[in-house]
């Protein structure tokens, strides 16, 4: 799991049913600076990622999310997806090793 931070929305003009009940979310992975407490700064160009989520995560929301196979796991149908929203965090205690 990695966590990621919501820039973004993504609207489709047309969905696949198996995707009934959720929405995508354009994310920022968070780098290292991140977890000890820096502000999010823009990524280079496709550095983000499109991350289906039906939990309701929105804008500025910390979320951990699974890539690959694991991301089709919480599918009934074999399902094409890349990322699956797993979480909404609430707060990050980071210390760094010694």
């Amino acid at each position: 799991m990695r966590l990621g931070h919501v820039i973004g929305k993504v609207t489709l003009s047309v969905q696949d049913p198996a995707y009934k009940g959720g929405r995508f979310l354009l994310v920022q992975p968070f780098a290292r600076e991140q977890f000890a407490g820096a502000p999010m700064t823009p990524l280079a160009k496709g550095l983000s990622l499109v991350v289906y989520d039906n939990l309701g995560a929105d804008l500025g929301h910390a979320i951990g999310f699974t890539e690959g196979a694991e991301a089709t796991a919480p599918f009934e149908n074999p399902t094409p997806v890349d990322a699956f929203n797993a979480a909404i965090i609430e707060e990050i205690f980071y210390k760094p090793p010694a």
